[in-house]
């Protein structure tokens, strides 16, 4: 588990609303958005890896700077040994918050079953209206292990707006994409329901698909 290759900031004061915290980014996604921008950590190209074990003590060794810590990627619910990562960094004392596309609803579903093992913040990413989601999926996946990635995302969605509350902080969050439709729009709203969904206009910029480079920013 603690061989796992990840990627260390050590401060972020923008990771975690109202908290300094470091981010342990993940390499490896299970989709292949054109408009990503992490796309070093989707394709494990990064020089910047470390081992996990290696970045968790960097981090303890903070513990009077830092509240909390920060699980991003790539996608980290498709790292196997999640629930034990996140019990582990809770003892310790830090705060959880976790990032993920909702892909994974099974994980979030262990995860938050356990108070021991449960993030104290999770920003789920809305990408596209759920029945789209099968375009973004990563090559060898389709028709596999996730054939409903839109259900998937549904599901996640009701799990974590049912699940918020004194306990638990979940926030949504989408960039404002040229390919947006008013449907879009409105099935990504029905997903967020009365929790708070933060849309942040696209900024191109080293975009895992070159072509979404040339596009102008799109409010």
């Amino acid at each position: 588990m603690m061989c796992t290759p990840v990627v260390l900031r050590k401060t972020s004061l923008v990771d975690y609303p109202g908290c300094v915290a470091a981010v342990i980014f993940f390499l490896s996604c299970n989709l292949r958005c054109p408009w990503c921008y992490n796309g070093d950590l989707v394709l494990g190209l990064t020089d910047k890896k470390k081992p996990l074990e290696e970045a968790l003590a960097l981090v303890e060794k903070r513990r009077k700077l830092l509240g909390g810590v920060v699980l991003s990627g790539g996608e980290p619910t498709l790292f196997p040994d999640l629930p034990d990562l996140v019990r582990r960094i809770k003892k310790t004392g830090f705060k959880v918050k976790l990032d993920t596309n909702g892909t994974r609803p099974e994980v979030l579903r262990e995860l938050l079953s356990d108070s021991s093992c449960a993030p104290d913040y999770i920003a789920m990413d809305l990408k596209l209206a759920p029945e789209k989601y099968d375009q973004l999926l990563a090559p060898g996946i389709k028709g596999e292990t996730e054939a409903s990635p839109g259900n998937a995302v549904r599901d996640s969605a009701r799990l974590l707006r049912e699940t918020a509350g004194a306990n638990l902080t979940v926030e949504f969050r989408s960039l404002s994409l040229p390919v947006f439709t008013p449907a879009d729009k409105e099935s990504l709203a029905e997903l967020a329901g009365e929790t708070p969904w933060i849309i942040r206009p696209f900024i191109p910029g080293n975009c895992l698909d070159p072509a979404w480079n040339a596009i102008l920013d799109h409010e």
